[in-house]
């Protein structure tokens, strides 16, 4: 059943597989940029970890079927068959049609392709990111897109921010389905933000108290479970519902951990998506500390691109509370920013009211000061980094 793989990390396993199966697995891996023997991996982790019953497959007529496989895997592999009292042929049919299921065709999205991804973050606290996420996500649904806004930072301000609550310890979660411990559908913890300027195109996953634990619980999954790839633990959960989003805005905590990794690999270019569409957005304020805090920030990022060999775009930033009063200390600041030249200053939004009172009423900028200097540097902001 198994002979030694040529680099001594992964074994040949055979099984059979449906014919239509096994063409539509060939078909979408191609369309994903993927290896066959990549995907299988991805589609028995995932049907092993999973605790949901999963729909019998029809088996008639599989055929021969191989490809290569971590080795352990299978046999762990036959392991949960036999715990399931389901033949191999029906475990690992039901790995792959789990896999096709959460992995979508891009050509299966209305007019969109792949959905853009935004990734907030700066690992300095207080710099904006959670205005600039909720702004630019409100944009891009008012400009008619489905967007999931996702609150991705434990402290929950996003959250509380639009009026709504973060999720308790212990229940299904973000966090959970990342760690592959999911309990239902993550639909069902996606809010919609009632409110009529954006006509139900804004979507929020709330945050999580068990955010605090992401990187210890992400970092055991990866030791105790084969296959499993702590970057892609967000990609991993976000693919469940990705393909009904034409934008999703990720705010992310003030960390350089396993969570930031996460968020990175997420916003990566993907095979087949325009440079600039994904990737990340910095917000900074004009003083030295946000320079030093860009410069952790980058050199986690380089790190990354060298170590997975990925293309992680810098779409700009946004530099934040602004306020040429402060002197030269603002000024000069600011002029750095822009010397930069690559990321490039998408907007310079000064320190001003609307945000803070539209937090205190609980309602997103756009709607409550639509006409504001800060809702039109949002909208400038969406505009300039979008397919």
């Amino acid at each position: 059943m198994a002979s030694p793989y040529p680099s001594g990390d992964r074994e040949k396993v055979a099984s059979k597989l449906p014919p239509a199966l096994k063409q539509a697995l060939k078909i979408r891996a191609a369309e994903l940029g993927l290896d066959i023997q990549v995907a299988v991996t991805a589609a028995v982790q995932d049907w092993r970890d999973a605790d949901t019953v999963h729909s019998p497959v029809d088996t008639t007529g599989a055929d021969s079927f191989s490809t290569w496989l971590p080795v352990g895997m299978y046999d762990d592999f036959k392991e949960t068959c036999g715990q399931r009292d389901v033949s191999y042929i029906q475990g690992l049919a039901q790995a792959v049609r789990r896999w096709l299921d959460v992995n979508p065709s891009p050509s299966d999205r209305p007019a969109g392709g792949i959905a853009e991804r935004k990734i907030v973050c700066n690992q300095k606290g207080g710099v904006g990111k959670t205005t600039t996420s909720a702004g630019i996500a409100q944009a891009y649904a008012e400009d008619g897109k489905r967007v999931l806004l996702v609150d991705y930072d434990p402290q929950g301000h996003l959250t509380q921010q639009l009026g709504h609550h973060q999720t308790p310890p212990g229940e299904d979660s973000l966090v959970s389905h990342m760690c592959s411990e999911g309990t239902g559908d993550l639909r069902d913890l996606i809010i919609t933000i009632e409110d009529p300027r954006f006509e139900k195109r804004l979507h929020l996953m709330p945050s999580c108290f068990d955010g605090f634990l992401l990187d210890a619980r992400v970092g055991v999954k990866a030791v105790q479970a084969r296959g499993f790839q702590k970057e892609a633990a967000l990609e991993k959960a976000l693919l469940a519902v990705e393909s009904e989003y034409d934008v999703i805005v990720v705010d992310c905590p003030p960390s350089l951990g396993i969570a930031m990794d996460a968020a990175l690999y997420y916003g990566r270019r993907r095979d087949g998506e325009a440079a600039g569409v994904s990737g990340v957005i910095i917000p900074v304020l004009a003083e030295d500390s946000s320079a030093t805090a860009y410069g952790m920030l980058a050199g986690q990022i380089e790190d990354l691109r060298m170590d997975l060999r990925l293309n992680i775009d810098y779409l700009g930033l946004v530099v934040n509370m602004y306020d040429s009063r402060r002197g030269a200390v603002a000024t000069s600041s600011l002029q750095s920013w822009r010397d930069l030249g690559d990321p490039p200053v998408l907007a310079v939004i000064g320190d001003l009211k609307e945000q803070r009172e539209a937090v205190r009423k609980m309602m997103p900028l756009l709607s409550y000061a639509p006409l504001s200097e800060q809702a039109e540097a949002m909208r400038q902001i969406a505009r300039r980094v979008t397919a």
